[in-house]
């Protein structure tokens, strides 16, 4: 039995982490605050992303 993700399950994920790193880039959050949330998400691409979902920096136009 393999855990990995392929296929489509690999590809949501990816298309969810690069839609993650270019919200915390867009976000006003410090610079050092970015690169820790960026290589959180890259290091641990699901359990990152949930995390940054649920607590994360939030882009400027959120804010709006």
């Amino acid at each position: 039995m393999e855990f990995g993700i392929t296929g489509i399950g690999g590809l949501i994920v990816l298309i969810l982490n690069i839609w993650a790193i270019i919200s915390i880039v867009g976000s006003g959050a410090s610079t050092g605050t970015k690169v820790l949330w960026v290589l959180l998400v890259l290091i641990l691409p699901i359990i990152g992303f949930i995390v940054w979902l649920v607590a994360g920096p939030k882009s400027s136009a959120a804010k709006i």
